[in-house]
């Protein structure tokens, strides 16, 4: 049997559907920063308290990713899937009712405790359906979704605070969080329908077909150990430094970005469409570049170079001051960072299967997403203190340096899988 159509008709059935999840999820992440264009004044929040609070989901985050992903791998994708998504519906809606810099973190916290083991627990799952050599497109592709979520969501959004303000008593950031709520709670359920638990659940395939994907990944070279061994593995903490570097610029900038726009004069309509720009060039550079990483069978690099670009581009953004060329910086420093974090989810993966697996890309992203607290709190600080925004965007391109330096460091000194080169 053709192994490569295998592995196309399970990407044509779950990466789209896994995308649509995701885009609901990062849409009631990030939707945030652009209800903060008039909400902040509303509850009474300054620059420092919403930066404070947009990043402290990403405590409770922090907190829960471990056993969320361990309880994917007992209980299954499915249902555990569908516990994730149902919660963060709920929890995101009541973002809507909140009062006051108190109310607002304690219900980002709740939302980062819901939304916990989401992203680790795809990566996860898809190490259940495809091999290594070719994990890199397959986990842009997902990623994709992140862009998507931007692409639809920072013009709805603008237009909802536009138009519904004051529609049946309720601001129009209320109604941003009310509607953008529903298809997550909608796609809950939906889960249950459509998501496998893993290739043996998978009535769509042939016993044939399932057993070209149970050889395929028995192919690979990693090594399927307990909770422990993933825990310890040297390479595991690296790739977690190495991934904060990236996080802190992924929430630095998205979580800013409409709030730096708006800056430059543009109106909430306006804004949302102009935000979207950068996730258009993103979404086609890092499947591009993420491609490109699997056909020449190699990953550090791949890495190395775009961390370098969007730190660069980020010291340009931090000299440009405010207008639309920092803008283009900050484009370019976009699509560079989602092209080194497509290609750096390949790693942990490479080289650990199983529980160990499970683990291992639990504690990269809870580490890393620490980066997420931080990126926001930074550059809101920062912009509180010295009123632009250069100092902040100077601080998250010496993170990407550190994130460049660290994968550097780490494919000289332990062992890091190469894998086959995809033929196309």
């Amino acid at each position: 049997m053709n192994e490569a159509a295998v592995f196309s008709k399970c990407a044509w059935r779950l990466i789209p559907f896994l995308g649509l999840l995701y885009v609901a999820n990062f849409l009631d992440r990030v939707n945030v920063s652009f209800a903060a264009l008039t909400m902040n004044r509303d509850i009474g929040l300054d620059a420092s308290a919403y930066g404070l609070g947009a990043g402290i989901f990403f405590i409770g985050y922090f907190i829960f990713e471990l056993p969320s992903n361990l309880a994917l791998e007992k209980i299954g994708a499915r249902l555990w899937m569908f516990r994730i998504m149902l919660s963060w519906a709920v929890v995101s809606a009541s973002t809507a009712f909140v009062h006051g810099a108190v109310g607002f973190s304690v219900v980002r916290f709740l939302l980062g405790a819901c939304e916990a083991g989401f992203f680790p627990g795809v990566i996860l799952y898809l190490t259940y359906w495809f091999p290594a050599a070719s994990r890199g497109r397959f986990n842009a592709l997902f990623l994709s979704a992140i862009m998507v979520a931007n692409i639809v969501g920072a013009p709805i959004s603008g237009w909802i605070l536009h138009s519904l303000g004051g529609m049946g008593g309720l601001k129009g950031w209320q109604w941003l969080f009310l509607i953008e709520a529903v298809p997550s709670f909608v796609l809950a359920f939906a889960t249950l329908a459509w998501l496998p638990s893993k290739p043996a659940d998978a009535r769509w395939l042939s016993s044939e077909e399932k057993r070209t994907i149970a050889v395929a990944l028995a192919n690979d070279d990693i090594e399927h150990g307990g909770l422990r061994e993933g825990l310890s593995d040297p390479r595991i903490w690296l790739l977690s430094l190495a991934d904060f570097g990236i996080v802190l610029g992924v929430y630095g900038i998205g979580l800013w970005l409409p709030q730096i726009v708006a800056g430059l004069g543009f109106d909430t309509l306006q804004t949302g469409f102009i935000v979207a720009i950068p996730y258009l060039v993103t979404i086609v550079t890092m499947i591009g570049w993420a491609r490109l990483s699997d056909r020449q069978g190699e990953r550090v690099w791949h890495i190395i170079q775009p961390a370098l670009l969007a730190a660069a581009s980020l010291f340009a953004a931090s000299a440009l001051g405010a207008s639309i060329w920092s803008v283009v910086a900050l484009t370019i420093a976009t699509a560079a960072i989602y092209a080194a974090l497509a290609v750096l989810w390949t790693l942990p993966q490479s080289f650990l299967g199983g529980t160990a697996a499970a683990g291992a890309i639990a504690l990269v992203n809870a580490i890393a997403n620490l980066g997420g607290f931080l990126g926001p709190a930074i550059v809101g600080y920062l912009k509180q203190f010295t009123g632009t925004y250069a100092a902040p965007m100077a601080v998250l391109a010496v993170g990407l340096m550190m994130t460049a330096l660290v994968i550097f460091v780490m494919a000289r000194v332990l062992p890091v899988p190469k894998p086959v080169a995809v033929l196309e």
